[in-house]
């Protein structure tokens, strides 16, 4: 595994926003979060190949399934979660990372930091999840 150990460095408003130190702060902390999951995953995947002798009682049965299901839906969402990290990563590469895809003002680092795999800013997201909120979704 390419774990780095995480910096003392912390980003900070009072410096050129998505300088060197930034993009490599946000950088390590995507790779770190994306290894963590692919750890979990790891382990899912061995406990559910090494499985568990039948159980004969079928409350038993009944809980390792709905135990299996909510493992399974939670690698589900680690798997989207994974490709919103990439995209992340590719947006760093590319030099966009950092700024709302929508009005393309920078997103800021607090958020970015609570939410390194963010696209938009606060108000973008605000007036985005107000939208969702009038079509009722």
């Amino acid at each position: 595994m390419n774990t780095k150990p995480e910096t003392k460095y912390r980003p900070s408003e009072n410096e050129p926003y998505m300088n060197d130190n930034q993009l490599q702060y946000f950088r390590d902390k995507l790779i770190r979060w994306s290894e963590a999951l692919l750890a979990e995953s790891r382990e899912t995947v061995a406990k559910m190949v090494q499985g568990s002798p039948g159980e004969a009682d079928l409350t038993d049965r009944a809980a390792r399934e709905v135990e299996t299901n909510f493992e399974l839906r939670t690698r589900d969402r680690h798997r989207k979660l994974l490709k919103k990290i990439e995209d992340a990563l590719n947006k760093i590469e590319e030099g966009t990372y950092g700024y709302c895809a929508v009005t393309g003002e920078p997103i800021g680092v607090k958020r970015l930091d609570a939410r390194p795999i963010a696209t938009l800013s606060i108000e973008a997201q605000q007036d985005h999840e107000a939208a969702e909120k009038r079509r009722g979704n």
